[in-house]
């Protein structure tokens, strides 16, 4: 199996296809089903937003098996959802965590807006007001509307690596042992464009 850094770049290249209107979609065929109904071996971790505009095997030019999804509003991590990381890192091996953010995110917007809200949404807000508030310090009465959107996603993806990258007991020591890349990123839903934030 490849590497973080190869994965990484697999995902970069794939997402170029998909700027470029080339995705080869030689993963979805009658085939590749029948290769993976008796295991699996994805070679990318994506945790994203469950935004329907962010589909990542659509983005990166994915098929069936490539990428172990984990998708939530706001791409937050609580404790099901490290473990569902946990287990594809752990047991299936895989080398690339990719935290995946992503611009308009609506959780975000609700969280910079502050407020109250209905059901079990604000537990989604409430894990993403240290986010906020961390973009907001550092850029303190510089930026406005959609600037700091933009700043609270960014530091929500940055956050969320950082500490998945020291989540024990499991990804801290798969990363200490160099089996496990986590890195974080930006995908534009207007451009297309996956713009890597951190290399881990």
């Amino acid at each position: 199996m490849m590497n973080g850094r190869e994965a990484l770049q697999r995902l970069l290249e794939g997402n170029g296809r998909y700027l470029a209107g080339e995705c080869a979609g030689a993963g979805h065929h009658a085939g590749r089903r029948s290769e993976t109904a008796c295991g699996q071996e994805p070679f990318a971790i994506i945790l994203g937003c469950s935004d329907s505009r962010v589909p990542p095997e659509v983005i990166f030019d994915c098929g069936i098996g490539d990428l172990f999804t984990v998708r939530v509003a706001g791409g937050v991590a609580g404790d099901q959802v490290v473990g569902s990381i946990e287990y594809a890192a752990g047991h299936l091996g895989t080398p690339l965590l990719l935290v995946l953010g992503h611009t308009s995110c609506g959780a975000v917007t609700s969280a910079v807006a502050g407020g109250e809200h209905e059901g079990h949404i604000g537990s989604v807000l409430c894990e993403l007001h240290e986010a906020v508030e961390a973009s907001q310090d550092s850029c303190a009465g510089e930026m406005e509307g959609d600037e700091r959107i933009l700043a609270a996603v960014r530091e929500n993806a940055l956050m969320i690596a950082g500490k998945l990258r020291t989540s024990e007991p499991v990804l801290k020591k798969l990363v200490d042992g160099g089996s496990l890349l986590v890195a974080a990123a930006l995908y534009d839903i207007r451009s297309g464009t996956v713009s890597i934030l951190e290399k881990g």
